[in-house]
């Protein structure tokens, strides 16, 4: 069963325990008190309500027109620059080269410093200063110094240029001018993931001391198991938070890919808004919890915890969801996501990464296109004019509603990026493009990148595997191959070793490249 069908809260059924931080932590929780960092604008922190096993679900779904309760009474514009955002999981980032990613309209670089104590990871802008050439496609150099390959220029863990290859071994230290140096943004690991924050001005080095990335303990916890994985989508980034929020869908826009339902599939789901602010906010459901810590991160569990559910030394069943949402530019999102657990552990002994993205990248797969098509059409309406043109009546759609609440009341319908953005959508591409998993997933993640390379290799054995088995035929027979027998059973060994290949170049294509999901045939 893939993970992402414990999103679907059913009706009915028995509850299982929920322990888990959603029901936990405050919708603050990464932010440190530190008055001589604190911001031009005050803001008092969300205080978290009871705890949600205690809270009755929301039998009479909001009005679409109701604003968000904001409890801190506080209406001050969401600072989106003053904000941590996910570059990537640590697992899917070779510390041998510099990675590349978009996050907010801004290129950045993450590569690894080996010069500290220990060594750490570091986020660059991306673009040397010398002619602006990217220095995601630079390397490590053997001094562990990130060098462009433009022109040689080397840089070291705090930006600083450290050597200029065309400048004269004893003429002025050029390299040494602040225009030499490379925007160097802070950045922590925590949780596995990267993190960076998108200043680089001096007052912002130790922002770390202030206000730290949210923190979800049971990732962290060493009795479960936490599997990430990312993906690039062509969709904007209030379109991806919206989806996530919207447990409605799955039995009719991943049908077939989940679980299996009745005919109808879907059923009244139940949850209410509990708290809420320009922090975020949490949401009570018949049978667990979810949170959304403005702006990226989004964390929960289908499942409540029930008093006496521990006997004896069994473990509590504990399971959740975690989404990061990353803004990357007008149209496009990025998704990081993982489903911490302390059941069936053993799996992830034997089952490698990629095969559990195979399934989860289908899922996204599915939903890609109604959401790109959806984009537009909200885009075309105006997000000033979302709550007319959408006739949302039912309370499974009240996180979906309590986001486009705090998107309207704080950001203004808008993402604050680091840099201009074109004001239109990219156009539509062609659905191959559209959902596309190679430069979207696979590029990024080095489990599968590892699985794709041995399979194309295992193809290329089987198809001269093919061959070889029927040269041999050709040159052996009438000498060591006398029997009917004999030739019979070479000939199917090749037949086998190229079926073998042809099956293998069609699982390439369809779980590491393209695969189209039509609604209709499911």
């Amino acid at each position: 069963m893939d993970p992402l069908s414990l999103l679907l809260p059913r009706a009915s059924g028995p509850s299982l325990p929920l322990t888990s931080a959603a029901a936990a932590a405050p919708l603050n929780s990464g932010r440190l008190s530190n008055t001589r960092f604190a911001p031009q604008r005050r803001r008092r922190a969300a205080r978290l309500p009871p705890p949600v096993s205690a809270v009755a679900a929301d039998e009479t779904p909001r009005s679409e027109q109701e604003p968000s309760p904001s409890p801190s009474g506080n209406d001050d514009a969401f600072d989106w620059l003053d904000q941590w955002y996910p570059f990537a999981p640590v697992c899917d980032l070779d510390p041998r080269a510099p990675h590349g990613k978009t996050v907010l309209g801004l290129s950045v670089v993450a590569w690894y410093d080996r010069g500290g104590a220990g060594g750490e990871w570091r986020v660059f802008d991306d673009a040397c200063p010398h002619r602006l050439a990217p220095l995601s496609e630079g390397r490590v150099d053997d001094k562990g110094r990130l060098q462009c390959v433009y022109h040689g220029w080397c840089f070291d863990g705090v930006g600083a240029c450290k050597f200029i290859p065309q400048a004269p071994a004893l003429g002025p230290p050029v390299h040494k001018n602040s225009k030499a140096c490379v925007a160097s943004y802070p950045c922590v690991v925590q949780n596995n993931i990267l993190w960076f924050f998108p200043r680089s001005e001096p007052e912002y080095k130790d922002v770390l001391q202030r206000k730290r990335p949210p923190y979800i303990a049971e990732i962290d916890d060493p009795e479960f198991v936490t599997s990430w994985s990312i993906r690039d989508l062509f969709y904007g980034y209030d379109i991806l938070v919206e989806n996530l929020m919207d447990p409605a869908h799955v039995p009719y826009a991943h049908k077939g890919l989940i679980l299996e339902y009745d005919e109808e599939g879907g059923g009244p789901i139940k949850m209410k808004i509990v708290m809420a602010s320009m922090d975020g906010f949490l949401t009570a459901q018949d049978q667990g919890s979810f949170q959304f810590i403005a702006p990226c991160t989004f964390y929960g569990s289908p499942f409540r915890q029930q008093p006496g559910a521990v006997q004896g030394k069994k473990k509590t069943p504990r399971f959740m969801l975690v989404f990061f949402c990353v803004p990357v530019a007008s149209g496009r999102s990025r998704l990081i996501w993982a489903f911490p657990r302390n059941v069936g552990v053993w799996l992830d002994k034997i089952m490698p990464r990629w095969f559990y993205h195979i399934s989860q990248n289908r899922v996204l797969d599915s939903d890609i296109y109604l959401l790109h098509v959806e984009e537009r059409k909200f885009a075309a309406a105006g997000l000033d004019n979302w709550q007319k043109v959408c006739y949302v009546p039912t309370s499974s759609d009240n996180m979906v509603i309590a986001f486009r609440n705090w998107f309207r009341k704080f950001c203004k319908n808008q993402i604050g990026w680091a840099v201009p953005q074109v004001g239109q959508l990219p156009p539509t591409p062609t659905k191959d493009k559209l959902m596309d998993r190679y430069w979207s997933h696979v590029a990024q993640c080095t489990s599968c990148s590892a699985a794709l390379k041995a399979m194309k290799a295992l193809e290329v054995a089987l198809q001269v595997a093919s061959v070889a088995v029927i040269g041999f035929l050709a040159v052996a027979k009438g000498t060591l191959i006398t029997s009917t027998v004999q030739r019979a059973t070479i000939v199917s060994v090749a037949v086998l070793c190229f079926a073998a290949s042809r099956w293998l170049g069609i699982f390439i294509e369809k779980s590491f490249y393209f695969q189209d999901y039509i609604h209709a045939y499911k």
